[in-house]
């Protein structure tokens, strides 16, 4: 990801013709490289990072001013290009991984873009103390007319502690409700208790149990326990946990045919729950896109991505959400093990998100960040003027210490959320 942002930063610089000394993967010491014309490509001992350094770049370098090649020297508007190279870059990997993907595999729900309908309400949850029932098809929420679940996650996730208008079509009425989502402790976002309604199959059989001598097979879509009808995976355990052992009748669909079997669940010590020995999923298709169809979705999601990373930092500005929900270089490692561990598919989806974070984070306005430069720049071109060396150098001090404190904090969040409660 960084690699690819500076890269942006560099050819936008070449084109302009600013002479670029060093192009850094890291920060720091320099550990290794080779020059190649006029520019240092290094590895630095701090990998954290990376940076590329242009002639004139920073406030009172002699070059500013002196070198006609440097980006100091440059028109504003060159500059501002060159700045916002680095993030297009990310946008345009983001959209590009994303677009490749779909065109080899794209994994839907078996409900993609179907109404938002609620498949399960937990017990004294928000959605059920505002008085949503299982069944009810969200028609709106807060401002989102006409929701997919994808949009009912975002409101929820973003607005804790904040009450949200819910309109719902039950039996052919309107009714409304307010549902003020809780926070999530241990991340920060808003949880509602509530479900989508989804086809759930079996992902996996644990041998020795007894879905197993039952014959229960992978793929089997399960439509009710004890003649309840199964439309969430979280229902699904709670009438195993209601059984306290007993048998339980499971109706299931395998090639088009019902069957029902009977499972006696057993109870689990390690996990402290009730359990049939299935591994349990939401019922996905796998197909393949064309090239455009591929590339509209590929930019659709990446839309609804950005929107929602805007939401987050919007809940955090007005104290909605905890910066708990930020995460750092650690806790990115970790996911990236799992869905290393995933496979492809999981792997390149997270480094589609990653590369998407990492554009928006540097075009936030804070000074020394992409977005900060920027700011200024359209700040000049709007003045036509530059600004003072000492507002120049003083804005960047500030964004230095900010930026050490957010560093700081996040390392500190990976690491709380790695130890016990």
């Amino acid at each position: 990801m960084i690699l690819i942002h500076e890269l942006g930063h560099y050819w936008a610089a070449r084109f302009f013709d600013v002479r670029v000394e060093t192009f850094s993967f890291g920060f720091g010491p320099r550990l290794f490289g080779f020059r190649k014309g006029e520019t240092d490509f290094r590895f630095s001992l701090i990998l954290f990072g990376g940076y590329v350094k242009m002639a004139g770049e920073q406030p009172g370098e002699e070059a500013a001013v002196s070198d006609p090649r440097s980006f100091g020297a440059k028109p504003r508007w060159q500059r501002l290009i060159i700045a916002f190279a680095g993030p297009a870059m990310n946008i345009i990997l983001a959209v590009g991984l994303m677009t490749g993907l779909f065109m080899y595999e794209f994994p839907k729900l078996a409900n993609f873009n179907a109404p938002s309908t609620i498949g399960y309400i937990q017990k004294d949850s928000p959605a059920a103390k505002a008085g949503l029932q299982e069944g009810d098809r969200i028609v709106q929420i807060d401002d989102e007319r006409e929701p997919l679940w994808e949009d009912v996650m975002i409101k929820e996730a973003s607005n804790a502690k904040r009450p949200l208008l819910v309109s719902v079509e039950r039996n052919g009425q309107r009714v409304n409700a307010t549902v003020t989502p809780n926070q999530d402790e241990k991340t920060g976002l808003g949880v509602s208790g509530w479900d989508e309604q989804n086809e759930v199959q079996i992902g996996g059989i644990l041998p020795g149990m007894d879905a197993e001598k039952a014959g229960l097979k992978r793929g089997d879509v399960l439509l009710s326990l004890n003649g309840t009808p199964i439309r969430s995976i979280f229902k699904l355990h709670e009438v195993i946990r209601a059984s306290e052992g007993r048998p339980v009748a499971v109706e299931y669909l395998r090639d088009g045919q019902r069957g029902t079997v009977s499972v006696r669940p057993a109870f689990n010590e390690a996990e402290k729950r009730w359990m049939i020995g299935v591994q349990l999923e939401r019922r996905v298709i796998i197909t393949k896109l064309s090239f455009p169809e591929a590339l509209t979705e590929s930019v659709r999601r990446n839309v609804k991505g950005a929107s929602l990373i805007y939401q987050f930092l919007r809940g955090i500005v007005e104290r909605r959400m905890s910066p708990k929900s930020l995460e750092g270089p650690i806790r990115i490692a970790q996911l990236s093990g799992e869905a290393a561990r995933e496979g492809a598919t999981a792997f390149i989806s997270l480094m589609a998100m990653v590369s998407l974070n990492l554009a928006i984070f540097n075009l936030l306005p804070i000074p020394i960040l992409d977005g900060g430069m920027i700011l200024m720049l359209a700040v000049e071109i709007f003045m036509r003027r530059d600004l003072s060396m000492q507002v120049k150098e003083s804005v960047l001090k500030v964004g230095m210490v900010f930026l050490m404190v957010v560093v700081v904090f996040v390392l500190y969040n990976d690491i709380a959320k790695m130890l016990p409660s």
